[in-house]
């Protein structure tokens, strides 16, 4: 049994579908979450950047004495994941890609679209990934880079958010042979349902859910599941912003949580 909490963090409140699937999953475990929502988004930010402000956030998380750390961010995983598991050898730090190819293999699809940010896309983390665990699969990337833009602003369910949709996948779900589709970005769960009336023939794969069943496994293989804990969910952001506040209250509108600012400098 290990009570205490789990860290996640992203670039922005896109990560807070991870802490989602994690309450539904393992209700018991509490989390401490960081959204850099000031400096949002990541994914036309350089590498070198990328790996700065992720080290400064684990940093941060790793003060308060989490059991786990989980990066919520795609963006991060593909640029950061391999130096902050150095940095941090003793604390276990998972991130989203992996688990999510793991599960797309174990189906034996053959034919995946990957749709993500910028950085994300230009890194070519899912099609070495997949091409790796079986050199058969054919990988279609998109990257979107509107997306994340617009849900830290809560252009979600409406037309805006349609039409971006459609100028950016049409002609790739048009242009490409898959059936098979990778939400490569925290963000995108948020906008699933529309991306399935729009397209009802994909199957999607959503990398927030998938990391946190790898987080699943772990913590039972280690003996790390949480019980009875008295502690409350925090959830800090480098700026408070209204959907910010919106999006966690509308998330985790049962369970007692707290929200602080805490900045960092460039």
């Amino acid at each position: 049994m290990d009570n205490r909490p789990i860290g996640f963090f992203d670039s922005g409140l896109g990560g807070l579908t991870s802490v989602q699937e994690l309450h539904e999953q393992l209700p018991n475990e509490k989390v401490i979450y960081y959204g850099d929502t000031a400096r949002t988004p990541y994914g036309s930010k350089s590498p070198e950047t990328i790996r700065k402000f992720a080290t400064q956030i684990v940093d941060y998380l790793v003060s308060k004495d989490v059991k786990m750390i989980i990066i919520a961010c795609n963006t991060v995983t593909s640029m950061a994941l391999d130096s902050l598991r150095e940095k941090y050898p003793d604390i276990p730090i998972l991130g989203v890609i992996e688990p999510t190819v793991k599960k797309v293999i174990e189906d034996g699809c053959k034919k995946v679209g990957v749709i993500a940010t910028k950085a994300t896309i230009a890194s070519n983390v899912y099609g070495e990934h997949l091409r790796e665990a079986d050199s058969d699969v054919e990988v279609y990337s998109c990257a979107c880079p509107a997306f994340v833009p617009l849900v830290e602003e809560g252009i979600i369910d409406n037309k805006i958010m349609e039409l971006t949709i459609k100028y950016y996948m049409d002609e790739f779900v048009k242009d490409n042979d898959f059936n098979n589709l990778i939400l490569g970005c925290t963000h995108y769960p948020l906008i699933a349902e529309q991306i399935t009336h729009l397209y009802p023939g994909i199957n999607l794969y959503n990398s927030s859910a998938e990391v946190i069943r790898e987080a699943k496994e772990y913590l039972k293989q280690k003996d790390m599941l949480a019980e009875n804990s008295t502690i409350k969910d925090r959830y800090y952001a480098s700026d408070l912003s209204e959907n910010f506040i919106s999006m966690t209250k509308l998330l985790f509108k049962d369970r007692e949580s707290k929200i602080k600012l805490v900045e960092f400098s460039n």
